[in-house]
């Protein structure tokens, strides 16, 4: 039987460690998802949000997203004392379309979502290479729908391929819905006023049609 491995404990053995704030670009999907994972990690990092989602449709619905990511950001940086970044992202819908080609008709939890992790984390770490920032993760764990073991399996395979590069970036491997995570960000989507979708964002043809 494959042990299961603790992302929560790895995470904070990792912070634990550090001697000041590292930089961490964190691949966010939405405001709400960002929340507690943001108050969670500022103690310990300089964070820029990371705004890249191609599997959104339609585009106003990424637009939507993306503006409470940004109310969000305000949000705390004004009450809170933070100084959180933003990273923007071009909208390419073709991306994700050729990521999951052939899968299209998948259901959530299949291999199109993991073909979804992997285009979204493989461009976080290319960009957090580019900018060199110390670490990369993503607000995806923090969902009780999302697959934690794909995302930090994805993360791991990341950080040999970086590691054997000779980069300095690495993966932060986590599993941000633990400790009431999901939770938190439900009662901080509240408190600030954030739009919370109901549907992951790929195809979503319930809601569509």
């Amino acid at each position: 039987m494959e042990k299961k491995i603790d992302y929560n404990k790895k995470m904070l053995e990792t912070i634990s460690s550090f001697s000041g704030k590292k930089t961490l670009l964190l691949h966010s999907c939405c405001g709400p998802c960002s929340s507690s994972v943001i108050e969670k990690l500022a103690k310990f990092f300089d964070i820029t949000i990371y705004y890249y989602n191609p599997n959104i449709v339609p585009k106003t619905e990424y637009e939507k997203r993306k503006e409470n990511q940004l109310k969000l950001i305000s949000s705390l940086n004004n009450n809170c004392d933070f100084n959180i970044k933003f990273l923007d992202c071009d909208y390419d819908n073709a991306d994700y379309s050729k990521a999951i080609l052939g899968l299209e008709n998948l259901e959530e939890g299949s291999k199109r979502c993991f073909n979804c992790f992997k285009l979204r984390l493989e461009k976080t770490c290319e960009t957090a290479i580019k900018y060199n920032f110390d670490f990369f993760s993503t607000t995806l764990s923090v969902s009780p729908h999302k697959n934690v073991k794909w995302i930090c399996e994805i993360l791991m395979n990341l950080g040999k391929k970086i590691e054997e590069l000779g980069y300095k970036t690495q993966p932060l491997l986590a599993d941000f819905k633990k400790n009431d995570g999901f939770l938190r960000s439900i009662q901080l989507s509240k408190k600030y006023n954030l739009y919370r979708q109901n549907y992951c964002g790929c195809t979503p043809k319930k809601f569509l049609t």
